[in-house]
């Protein structure tokens, strides 16, 4: 402020230069009747005053309750990734989504206790001062840190879903080819986790219940090799496997009224009154890579829907706090008190910092007069020796 001060006196003391030019000579007039001014002012008188406190208390526990509803849909989603993570490729981004929004609805929550208690205490003098200290800080950190937590987890909710369909492909083709793998270690789980997806989600194979038909689902442990059809089976695979037309039992659907038929599915004369063409009669009929993938950009959608919401209210109440707080500056704390007062996102000096950053930059390109080189000193003669 000193250094501004110091060049509007100088503004008013030195008279144009001649080499000076016109552009430079009418920037500087404009910067001396720029006067210093608040950045979006808004004038408060009292009643104004009291509905905006009142308004905010509302705004802030709107804010709390879609935080925390968010915060909720954040940790159910980040669940479902736990239990169907193994089935998601290793490189697929959207494990991260869940954990970005939990951080960014927590900073949200955060910020609509802070804006209902600062809000509530606002309207009483008594109670306001503890919050003059702390309002200000509080609302750089959750303009900082909480908005942009919002906004990455809003573009990771946009963004992330498209990486789902092949992360669950990869994911999902791995998981069938290793369902055999009972005794290996790091794959001893994938046969009872693969079961599991099935029964629970009501689904056979990655896309249908013929994809269990390019992959050996039975153990090599399992097979007798003296049977001539199993050494025929494998001697006619190129990659030596023990492929058959059937499925695991995961794959049966329990409200069939016939037992279950998981073998020789592509024979239409193995099983009498069965049709292989119709097996949603008997197997599930859908895909996990279909059903998980409705499900997880399901739950993504709902996400983004709640992220968006919790980020129009934190502005709204960040905005009103600010507002509010910059009010109450200009009265000492006392919203009641008569008269009209001004509220304010910035103050004039930012305004004044950047013009006169720029009004310096535009001096410092304006090129120098010449300087007559400096006169060297003549050369002191020697001494002649004694």
């Amino acid at each position: 402020m000193v250094a501004l001060a110091q060049l509007k006196a100088s503004w008013a003391d030195s008279a144009p230069c001649p080499g000076q030019s016109p552009a430079l000579t009418a920037l500087l007039s404009l910067g001396q009747r720029w006067e210093m001014a608040p950045v979006l002012p808004l004038v408060l008188p009292l009643q104004p005053r009291i509905r905006l406190a009142q308004g905010l208390w509302l705004l802030s526990w709107l804010l709390a309750l879609g935080s925390g509803l968010t915060l909720l849909c954040s940790g159910h989603l980040l669940v479902q990734l736990w239990h169907v993570g193994t089935f998601l490729a290793p490189s697929c981004p959207f494990a991260a989504l869940p954990q970005v929004a939990l951080a960014a609805s927590a900073v949200a929550l955060c910020t609509g206790l802070v804006g209902a208690g600062a809000s509530r205490a606002s309207l009483d003098a008594a109670q306001y001062p503890p919050w003059r200290g702390v309002l200000g800080p509080l609302l750089v950190a959750s303009t900082a840190g909480g908005g942009g937590l919002l906004v990455l987890a809003l573009g990771l909710a946009l963004a992330l879903p498209g990486s789902l369909d092949v992360g669950l492909e990869e994911g999902l083709g791995t998981a069938l080819a290793h369902y055999k793998d009972t005794e290996v270690p790091g794959h001893c789980h994938a046969k009872r986790l693969l079961d599991e997806l099935q029964l629970r989600h009501h689904c056979c194979g990655r896309h249908g219940y013929k994809d269990w038909f390019g992959v050996q689902w039975v153990s090599s442990r399992y097979l007798d090799p003296n049977d001539q059809d199993v050494v025929d089976r494998i001697q006619s695979n190129v990659e030596g496997l023990y492929l058959i037309d059937g499925v695991p039992f995961s794959c049966c659907n329990p409200h069939s009224p016939r037992p279950c038929l998981q073998s020789q599915l592509s024979d239409p004369h193995a099983h009498p009154l069965f049709d292989p063409r119709q097996p949603n009669l008997n197997l599930w009929a859908q895909g996990c890579h279909g059903v998980l993938l409705g499900h997880l950009q399901g739950l993504a959608s709902t996400l983004g829907s709640l992220l968006a919401v919790t980020f129009l209210l934190q502005t709204l109440v960040l905005l009103g706090l600010r507002y509010l707080q910059t009010a109450l500056e200009g009265l000492g704390g006392v919203i009641d008190r008569e008269g009209e007062t001004q509220g304010y996102l910035f103050p004039g000096g930012l305004k004044d910092m950047l013009k006169t950053a720029w009004l310096q930059g535009g001096v410092a390109h304006r090129p120098a007069p010449e300087e007559a080189p400096p006169v060297e000193a003549p050369p002191k003669e020697g001494l002649p020796e004694a």
